[in-house]
This record gives structure tokens, sequence and C-alpha cells, in this order.
């Protein structure tokens, strides 16, 4: 088992709830759309070593390279059209 924890929800209710987000906006062309949005999860760990690790799965699973944003904090993102996908690797509440 690996020694971080990627924090995440229920799959097909996301899913779902992006279909029906896309068929209310579909059906309704007068309500505004962002501009840029995006999507996240948080990758949680009690050291660095374990934080690039969850980091690094999510990066290779969406075909994107590991970006190091300093400090302990780790990015990896994907773009569909406007729409970000990404996954963050925090440092411990102490160091942030």
């Amino acid at each position: 088992m690996p020694e971080y924890v990627i924090k995440t929800g229920d799959r097909a209710a996301f899913i779902a709830g992006l279909r029906a987000l896309a068929d209310f906006m579909a059906d309704n062309p007068e309500v505004l759309v962002p501009y840029h949005p995006s999507v996240g999860v948080c990758v949680n760990a009690a050291d660095t070593a374990a934080r690039r690790a969850g980091a690094a799965s999510a990066a290779e699973l969406l075909g994107v390279p590991l970006e190091d944003l300093g400090e302990g904090y780790y990015s990896a993102r994907r773009e569909f059209g406007p729409v970000t996908y990404h996954v963050t690797a925090v440092p411990p509440k102490e160091r942030q």
C-alpha cells in the first residue's frame, strides 16, 4: 500500500454530475460558463518523498509531466479544452 493518500470522492457520482452539468449547460445557453474552470484533487502524505510519489503516479496516469512547485508542493495538470484537471501534492500543515 502506498504511503500517500489521494483524497477522492465517488467516481460514478462525479461523472454523473459532470454529465448533468454538461446537459444543463447545453439546454440553457443563456447561463454563463466559466472562462477557465478546473477540477482538482489533493495528495496528502507525511513526508516529501511520499507526496512526490503520489503526484508522480497521478501525472503518469494523466500522461503529463510532474511539476515541482517548490517548498514541498507538486502538481500534475491536464487540460481538456478550457477545463483543467489537476492533482496537487501539498506539504503537511505545519510547513504550509
